[in-house]
């Protein structure tokens, strides 16, 4: 019998939160096959089996929290049996999906009333049923009664809400609300969050970009760069090295206050803000300076995989010189997009929308996109920031000046 132990998943996590068991006691396994999701304040990652065998006993359950180096599991070292469907032929009919883990209250609740976990629809982390699931369960399989008479008209004056909010009304069983404790991923992005607000003097300045030479480079050479490097011709890449290029000419936004120092950095490691399912992370793409479009094409659709998945490593959020979020992938028009301390600069690219604007003293219409740039007022002047913001700007409408570095 051997201890499954929280391994160091990162510089200065000391704790994580457990989250989903992938295996259920007395279950085998493959060798490196993902036992349990780990929670930091950075990222979900999934803990691998250091060996073939079987989980005997789970020692720290779903929402629990455990120290880097404790035990939450014991593991007997065999040889895994093959899954059943590996081995099956195909007309072989399928086993059925296991039930779904439900918590203490819950199950008692289901085998005082006789219910089936199958037929309760779980709401809690990882699809484990909740006590307030089978209570809404029995309600709803409960037939309404009929009515005899329409129902009374609403009183005169507001009634009053009820003693205890977390109970819903008798006449209204469907109003109940589900208090959810929040992530160690989400409680740091609140941290941040806030402490941007306090502790930085951020402003933003914007402009708008017209993305047809962009569009046209792409549809020119998209299917050959595809075929070539297998990975799409994106816009990111583009912004990526505009980036790098205006950090070279502002380096004021390439930087962080240190104490009473100011840091300038000689090197662009360019944060990419990627939705990871449970908030937004940001990897970082390291001497993007040095990198071809294809090799960032490569990484960001790298990173956007494994943050679905939950595979990207705690150090690959670390560290970063200036960050690049994208709102257009969800339709944002325009917004303005807060710093990722401690760098002092962070550019919000948006949505594409043709408009009309004016050319040569005509009105066309082209696809432009609005662009943000928030900056730390404490070391970067507004001028400096502007100047940054329509450097990008030039880049990209004419992004021959990239490969001409001019």
């Amino acid at each position: 019998m051997q201890e499954l132990k929280v391994p160091s998943v990162g510089e200065s996590i000391v704790e994580v939160e457990i989250g989903a068991w992938l295996k259920g006691e007395g279950e085998s396994f493959a060798q490196d096959e993902p036992l349990v999701e780990l929670i930091t304040d950075k990222a979900t990652l999934e803990l691998p089996a250091p060996f073939a065998g079987t989980l005997k006993q789970i020692l720290k359950k779903t929402g629990e929290t455990a120290r880097v180096g404790e035990a939450i599991a014991l593991l007997e070292e065999g040889r895994a049996e093959a899954a059943p469907k590996a081995q099956a032929p195909a007309e072989a009919p399928k086993e059925p999906s296991p039930e779904p883990l439900a918590m203490p209250a819950a199950e008692r609740l289901m085998q005082e009333k006789g219910v089936s976990p199958a037929e309760v629809q779980g709401t809690g982390l990882g699809g484990r049923i909740l006590k307030e699931d089978v209570m809404r369960h029995l309600e709803e399989r409960t037939p309404a009664k009929p009515q005899e008479a329409p129902p009374p008209p609403p009183p005169s004056r507001p009634v009053p809400p009820p003693s205890t909010p977390t109970q819903p009304p008798a006449d209204k069983p469907w109003r109940v609300s589900e208090a959810v404790p929040m992530t160690p991923l989400r409680r740091r992005i609140a941290e941040r969050l806030l402490m941007v607000r306090q502790t930085t003097a951020m402003l933003t300045t914007f402009n708008e970009a017209d993305m047809s030479a962009v569009i046209a480079l792409r549809k020119e050479f998209g299917e050959a760069f595809q075929k070539k490097y297998g990975v799409k011709l994106g816009f990111m890449s583009f912004f990526v090295k505009a980036v790098v290029q205006a950090l070279k000419e502002i380096p004021e936004l390439n930087a962080e206050i240190r104490d009473n120092h100011i840091v300038y950095h000689r090197y662009y490691d360019i944060g990419i803000a990627v939705g990871g399912g449970e908030g937004l992370v940001v990897p970082v793409i390291r001497d993007a300076d040095r990198l071809s479009f294809a090799e960032i094409e490569r990484q960001i659709a790298d990173f956007a995989e494994r943050a679905r998945t939950k595979k990207l490593k705690p150090e690959e959020l670390m560290g970063g010189t200036f960050t690049i979020t994208n709102g257009g992938i969800y339709g944002s028009l325009n917004s303005t997009p807060l710093l990722n301390p401690p760098q002092v600069g962070i550019l919000g690219m948006h949505a594409i929308q043709e408009r009309p604007v004016v050319r040569d003293g005509q009105v066309v219409i082209r696809p432009m996109m609005y662009l943000a740039l928030s900056y730390d007022h404490r070391i970067v002047d507004g001028r400096e920031a502007v100047t940054f913001l329509r450097r990008v700007k030039e880049l990209i409408e004419n992004p021959a000046r990239l490969l001409l570095e001019v």
